[in-house]
């Protein structure tokens, strides 16, 4: 982690030279060890680096040498000042606690603003990713899996959206796990707003992260950017329905051109905008996923180093239940079903039915969905 002022002021001046995009900031660095002594070296030592040209090797030494122009020195100012307010910290991937998997993507950012923490035991992570606006069946599957995950020491990385990411971030924290947020925008410009409680809340049990300035505003074309760091971040990605051109379906095709394993759980064949995952399994592109082992079997030899024995999630034990309310739990199975449904096949008025349901809800059995639905855990 980057804690020298100095290194990151330079490192972020080095990043305003004209010509300096990512890929040549990380030659440079890999080449000179450091943006001071990029800064301090000679026209015919920068032209050494591959992908520096004369050109470009001469606005480094204009820009630093001249002294750099006032425009780049007031971004950097205002980037250090924000960090500071917002107790945001700076890794590269020159420093030890860079995730190890996303420093060996083709094009890893040359720096991540984060806040919160990244261990060593981040490496065993899956992405699970997925449609901002899920069924019913598809927030459940999410919940299920993030929370089984999570459960077993596997960090859940998602991108704080809507939906599918945000079902996954919430149930990784519920089992008590680990989970990383990627954001497409500043760390200060937090996106949706609504999940700004729940960043604050993954910040305490993982890292939310962006590789894009501080200030930078959530624009539509920052998220595929984004998405290369969710599965770059992650040994697999999971993808948990979504259209055939959603987000989701980018970050699955990043995965792949990562050389990391895809899994998808079928969507059904009358879903059509749902049927991204469907599509990657008839392109062998995902592997079939119906269990949460079926993910850990075939990430096992990634694993076992990783997590050394890959403990079983914890059974919960039901907390006793009245004869009423058994007898309503009963009638309640894995698809959401209507009170007036419950009330009929239980035999009870529907005064009595909510009550018992209220108190199924309470302990953890069943969970309440929009339209008076109800779904057993």
């Amino acid at each position: 982690m980057v804690d020298d002022r100095a290194a990151t002021r330079d490192l972020l001046l080095l990043s305003r030279v004209p010509g300096i995009g990512p890929a040549r900031l990380r030659a440079l660095i890999d080449h000179f060890g450091s943006a001071c002594a990029v800064a301090q070296a000679l026209p015919r030592d920068l032209v050494c680096v591959q992908g520096i040209e004369q050109k470009t090797a001469l606005a480094i030494i204009t820009f630093f040498r001249q002294g750099a122009p006032a425009e780049a020195r007031e971004f950097v100012d205002d980037q250090l000042r924000r960090m500071q307010k917002g107790e945001v910290l700076f890794t590269t991937p020159w420093d030890s606690d860079y995730p190890s998997h996303l420093r060996k993507i083709y094009d890893p950012p040359p720096f991540l603003f984060l806040r919160g923490t990244l261990l060593t035991r981040d490496a065993a992570a899956v992405a699970i990713v997925g449609t901002r606006t899920p069924s019913a069946y598809g927030s459940r599957i999410a919940d299920r899996f993030a929370a089984d995950m999570a459960g077993r020491g596997i960090t859940v990385v998602s991108g704080l959206a809507r939906g599918i990411d945000t079902v996954a971030h919430t149930a990784a924290l519920r089992a008590g796990g680990r989970t990383i947020a990627v954001i497409g925008s500043g760390l200060d410009v937090l996106y949706p707003p609504e999940n700004r409680s729940l960043a604050a809340r993954i910040e305490g049990h993982g890292a939310v992260l962006s590789e894009f300035p501080m200030g930078t505003k959530p624009d539509a074309m920052n998220f595929p950017q984004r998405n290369r760091i969710v599965s770059g971040l992650s040994l697999g990605t999971l993808v948990i329905e979504t259209g055939t051109e959603g987000g989701a379906m980018i970050t699955a095709r990043t995965a792949l051109d990562q050389n990391r394993e895809v899994f998808a759980i079928p969507a059904p064949v009358d879903a059509a905008k749902r049927s991204g995952a469907n599509r990657l399994l008839r392109e062998g592109q995902a592997l079939l996923t119906e269990t949460v082992e079926d993910i850990l079997n075939e990430l096992r030899p990634h694993l076992d180093g990783l997590i050394p024995d890959l403990p079983a999630p914890p059974q919960q034990e039901l907390p006793p239940l009245t004869l009423f309310e058994q007898r309503v739990a009963d009638v309640i199975s894995n698809e959401p079903v209507h009170i007036d449904w419950i009330t009929e096949r239980s035999a009870l008025t529907p005064a009595e039915t909510l009550v018992h349901l209220l108190s199924l809800e309470c302990k953890g059995i069943v969970r309440q969905l929009p339209g008076k639905h109800f779904v057993r855990i």
